[in-house]
């Protein structure tokens, strides 16, 4: 019989993956978040280079209020440097009233033309279904809380390497391998940087009460940077958590998903169990094909069994909502404020 497929071996390989340091029961929880983390950061391509500074400067302070309604906030736009000749561009989005310091939660936008989504805004024609139909418009969500909302441009999108098209994570996400770099880990690093850059800049947030946040592509680099940043004490990844088979394994997707050798070592409930005890709530869609309910689900029953032998097992919930690809700012949001209780007035 012949096999001239070679994905047909590719195939074979991804069912019989080893995961050689998936958390199995029985095992010290601890010990191997430990081990876990420094293999991920290996695969990962990390760390990188820190800038000697960061270069911080402020763009423009402005008022805003959201297009499609909502309270007027601060908008902050800044740039800073996460490696020597990398600029990020972010803007922090402040309740115009507020006391003491208050919560943040990162933004991180998925395969769009760019972070002005993530900011209710459009820049392009045809964006506005985005928006209303899949409660992307995370910063003004978030600022309705109460809390501060640092929304970033991630690299290949937008103004950092994005076209009027959309993303163009291709040619960035190829050459960062052959110079031993994945693009997921280059934007783990930036959060991380924007981390230090927020604390060091505004002291009105909160380092014990920092969140990420992430749809499609941001929900990816949400799973691995929770895993390992400890100063992210909640996430919400959404539209992304799905075990490796049976979503990028099989199915065509952007080339910034991939990680060498990550099979070898880890499937997705990993990632989720190396952010226990911290809440963890997982979002999915039911008719999402990208990436499959019964894929996510298994994965999900396997993370919360790590979340269990951490003595944390009501800290991760997963929301499935009723449609596809998309955010579902009414059912996750709930489960985000019952599990960090940051809504409560301090």
């Amino acid at each position: 019989m012949l096999h001239l497929d070679p994905m047909d071996k590719h195939k074979e390989l991804m069912a019989n993956a080893p995961y050689r340091m998936s958390y199995r029961p029985g095992m010290d929880v601890w010990e191997w978040q430990k081990a876990a983390r420094e293999k991920l950061k290996e695969l990962l391509g990390l760390p990188l280079e820190t800038a000697e500074s960061d270069d911080f400067t402020i763009v423009s302070d402005t008022e805003e209020e959201p297009d499609n309604g909502g309270i007027r906030y601060r908008d902050i736009c800044f740039t800073f440097s996460s490696e020597p000749t990398v600029t990020v561009d972010c803007h922090l989005l402040l309740p115009l009233q507020y006391e003491g310091r208050i919560p943040l939660v990162i933004c991180l936008q998925g395969h769009t033309k760019g972070m002005h989504i993530s900011l209710g805004k459009t820049r392009y024609p045809g964006e506005e279904p985005l928006i209303l139909d899949g409660d992307r418009d995370f910063g003004p969500q978030i600022v309705k809380k109460g809390f501060a909302a640092l929304v970033m441009e991630q690299r290949g999108f937008g103004d950092r390497g994005g076209t009027p098209d959309g993303p163009n994570c291709y040619q960035i996400a190829m050459s960062a391998l052959l110079v031993g770099r994945t693009l997921i880990g280059e934007r783990c690093w930036d959060v991380s940087r924007g981390i230090d850059c927020v604390l060091a800049h505004f002291d009105m947030i909160d380092p014990e009460r920092i969140a990420l946040m992430g749809q499609s592509g941001g929900g990816t680099v949400t799973c691995y940077e929770t895993a390992l940043e400890p100063r992210i004490k909640a996430a919400i990844p959404a539209s992304a958590f799905c075990g490796y088979m049976d979503s990028i394994g099989v199915q065509h997707h952007c080339s910034c998903n991939y990680v060498p050798g990550i099979m070898k070592y880890f499937d997705m409930s990993d990632l989720a169990g190396m952010a226990a005890p911290r809440p963890l709530v997982i979002v999915n869609g039911a008719k999402d094909t990208s990436f499959p309910l019964a894929s996510n689900s298994f994965e999900f029953e396997k993370a919360q069994k790590i979340y269990e032998a951490a003595g944390a097992a009501d800290n991760i919930y997963h929301v499935i909502g009723p449609e596809g690809h998309r955010y579902y700012a009414a059912l996750a949001w709930p489960e985000f404020d019952k599990r960090t209780g940051w809504d409560k007035t301090e």
